[in-house]
């Protein structure tokens, strides 16, 4: 089966997503994408761009069984651009499916949004809608997000004045389903460094940040536990890992001044052997995020044996359906101190705690087999 996935976004985790399902494909598959930056452009006018460079692969004799496009443009438009390509004379062309990493209708207001009057502009949600109407299959990389998704189109649609389809949500949820994210999880196995690395076992537990400096992932509160255990004399280190923008948020740069000598690293790991490197060495992972549709961040961090502390809510639960307790889950800020200090006073247990078998399925090796029988099953 030839397939060709079209990434409007192709950076980043979403590049790693394509690659990934690339390399471990029984099927042949191809990637047309476009960096990953200006993800609003990429939104409103993607789609002619790579209508373009679409039309130009079939002209040149390329013919595919299957496209999966992800979900950060137009496919609606895409789809109309390419209509007189798409296959024979009919001007039918292969099934698509439509695979939502994020969605614009659930993904928190960001402080400027929140700052406007009209609040988020609802074009971007639109988008999401249509082309999810216009894909054959919708896949969601959790069913926390495919439930929000769907949980919020009759709020979104309903703000119309009129013709506001809301019958069209039945259509979208009929042909939605979960595929969860695929991940190069055997890799960071193969980088684990050596124990030497780790120094010696009475060194002070080592906290993890290894996510996006960024509001949805709600840094404020992750500093706040940490200064509250300061005040109270608990003695930790502290990684500061994740991608952000220079200069640095104004938070992170105050926090690197509270924290000093804690402070074992800050910023983000060019190198990616360094950056699993340090989460083979993290002990504990406070979450605070505010927005994870499936937390891949989180998922390398637990199969390196870093002792997660999760909010309830989001997609996590979904990585953990097995684990019969809320060792790993906490309510609120308080709960998060107090389990976070726990956690800290009996270090020698969680270093102890193997985690990886948790989230191995999340490999490609196990993921890889499920997107063919899947993506398979759309042309059959």
């Amino acid at each position: 089966m030839r397939i060709l996935i079209i990434e409007p976004f192709n950076s980043g985790s979403h590049a790693a997503w394509a690659q990934g399902y690339q390399r471990h494909s029984s099927h042949s598959v191809e990637i047309l994408g476009l960096p990953g930056k200006n993800w609003k452009w990429r939104m409103l006018g993607a789609a002619v761009t790579l209508a373009r460079q679409y039309q130009e692969l079939i002209v040149a004799g390329k013919q595919y069984d299957l496209i999966l496009a992800s979900d950060m443009f137009d496919l609606a438009a895409f789809l109309g651009l390419i209509r007189k390509f798409s296959g024979s004379g009919s001007g039918f062309g292969p099934p698509v499916a439509l695979y939502f990493h994020e969605n614009q209708l659930t993904y928190p207001q960001s402080p400027n949004e929140q700052s406007r009057l009209a609040g988020r502009d609802r074009k971007f949600g639109l988008i999401n809608f249509t082309s999810a109407l216009a894909a054959d299959t919708c896949f969601f990389n959790s069913d926390f997000h495919r439930l929000s998704f769907i949980e919020a189109l009759p709020g979104f649609l309903g703000r119309s004045p009129d013709c506001q389809e809301l019958d069209a949500i039945a259509e979208i949820e009929r042909k939605s389903e979960v595929l969860y994210l695929g991940l190069d999880l055997e890799r960071l196995s193969a980088l684990k460094p050596s124990k030497e690395l780790f120094g010696e076992s009475d060194r002070p537990p080592l906290i993890l940040w290894n996510h996006r400096w960024e509001y949805d992932k709600n840094p404020a509160e992750f500093f706040a536990v940490l200064q509250e255990l300061m005040a109270l004399g608990v003695d930790f280190e502290v990684a500061i890992l994740g991608e952000h923008y220079q200069p640095p948020p104004e938070l992170f740069l105050e926090n690197q001044k509270l924290l000093g000598s804690r402070l074992l690293h800050f910023g983000y790991a060019e190198n990616f052997a360094d950056y699993v490197a340090w989460l083979w060495r993290a002990d504990i992972l406070p979450v605070t995020s505010n927005h994870d549709f499936f937390g891949a961040s989180v998922v390398e961090a637990v199969y390196c044996n870093c002792y997660p502390l999760l909010p309830r809510r989001l997609a996590y639960p979904e990585h953990f359906p097995k684990s019969g307790d809320d060792k790993f889950f906490y309510c609120d800020s308080r709960e998060l101190c107090e389990k976070l200090k726990s956690l800290i006073d009996h270090v020698g247990e969680v270093r102890s705690t193997k985690l990886s078998s948790q989230v191995a399925h999340y490999d490609w090796s196990q993921m890889a087999p499920q997107y063919d029988k899947k993506l398979a099953s759309l042309i059959s």
